[in-house]
C-alpha cells in the first residue's frame, strides 16, 4: 500500500490543511475562563472586579484577533483553503449559527413561559401591574425598518462582490455598517427612556435579557462586517473566493430574522 504523507501540499492527494501548532486556542481558553470568572466577581460587588472583568476582556479580544490573523494569513498568503477547507468552515458556521438560535430559543422559551400565564405575583396579567410597556410603534419600528435597509445593502454588496463590482461591494457594506451604528444608538436611547429596569420583574429581566443579547449580536455583526470590508479594500476577497463575508452576511441575515421575531413577540404582541 503505498505511504500517504499528508505533509506534502499535493491537496488532489490530501485536499484538507493540516493547521501548524498555534497558542491561540490555549491563551483564548485561559482568557475566557478569566473573563467569565471575573465577571461574577464584578457582578457580586468584589474588589478589583472591574479591572479584573477589563483584563479578561482584553486578553480575550486580544487572543480571538491573533488567532484570526493566523487564520486569513492561511486563506490569503498561503493558499490552504482548499475547496474542502472551505466546505468545512461553511459546516462549522452554519452549526455556530444553528447553536446561537438555540440561545434565542430559550429566551423566547422564558418570555412565552411567564406572558402565557402570568402568575398572582405579577398581578395576573402582561405586562404585569405597574409596567409601561415601550411603543412598539416608535424606536422599535425604525429599528425594524433600519435593519431591514441594512440587510438589503448588505445582500447588494454581497451580490456586487460575486460579480466583480469593486465599488458596490464596498458602498453597501458601507451603507450597512452606517446602519448597524444607528441600530445600536437607538436602542441606546430606548434603554436610557425605559420606564422599568432589568431588575423590574420577570418583564423585565427577559426583555432586556432578549433585546439586549440581540443588541450584541448586532455588534459582533457590525464587528464582522468591518473584517470583511477591510479585507475587501486589501484586495483579499474577490468573486469566488470571500467566504469569510459570507459568513458575516449569513450571520447578520440570522440577526435581521430574529430581530423580527423580537419586534413582534416582544413589543407589539407583548405590549
Amino acid at each position: 500500500m503505498k505511504h500517504l504523507d499528508v505533509t506534502r501540499t499535493d491537496y488532489q492527494v490530501f485536499p484538507h490543511h493540516l493547521v501548524d501548532p498555534s497558542p491561540w486556542p490555549i491563551l483564548t481558553s485561559f482568557s475566557l475562563f478569566t473573563f467569565t470568572v471575573s465577571a461574577v466577581l464584578y457582578m457580586h460587588g468584589f474588589a478589583n472586579g472591574g479591572t479584573l472583568l477589563t483584563l479578561g476582556f482584553l486578553l480575550t479580544a486580544g487572543a480571538m484577533t491573533l488567532w484570526f490573523r493566523d487564520v486569513v494569513t492561511e486563506s490569503t498568503y498561503l493558499g490552504h483553503h482548499t475547496f474542502e477547507v472551505k466546505k468545512g468552515l461553511t459546516i462549522g458556521v452554519a452549526l455556530f449559527i444553528i447553536s446561537e438560535i438555540f440561545a434565542f430559543l430559550s429566551v423566547f422559551w422564558a418570555y412565552l413561559h411567564s406572558s402565557l400565564a402570568p402568575t398572582i405575583e405579577i398581578g395576573s396579567s402582561w405586562p404585569p401591574l405597574g409596567i409601561t410597556p415601550l411603543d412598539p410603534f416608535a424606536i422599535p419600528l425604525l429599528n425594524t425598518l433600519v435593519l431591514l435597509s441594512s440587510g438589503a445593502f448588505i445582500t447588494w454588496s454581497h451580490h456586487a462582490l460575486i460579480q466583480g463590482n469593486r465599488s458596490g461591494a464596498i458602498w453597501g457594506g458601507i451603507f450597512t455598517i452606517i446602519l448597524a451604528l444607528v441600530f445600536t444608538g437607538l436602542q441606546y436611547v430606548e434603554y436610557s427612556t425605559a420606564g422599568f429596569t432589568i431588575a423590574d420583574s420577570v418583564y423585565g429581566t427577559v426583555f432586556f435579557a432578549s433585546t439586549g443579547l440581540h443588541g450584541l449580536h448586532i455588534i459582533v455583526g457590525t464587528i464582522f462586517i468591518v473584517i470583511g470590508l477591510l479585507r475587501i479594500f486589501a484586495y483579499h476577497l474577490t468573486d469566488n473566493h470571500h467566504l469569510g463575508y459570507e459568513s458575516a452576511i449569513l450571520y447578520w441575515h440570522f440577526v435581521d430574522v430574529v430581530w423580527l421575531f423580537l419586534f413582534v413577540l416582544v413589543y407589539w404582541w407583548g405590549s
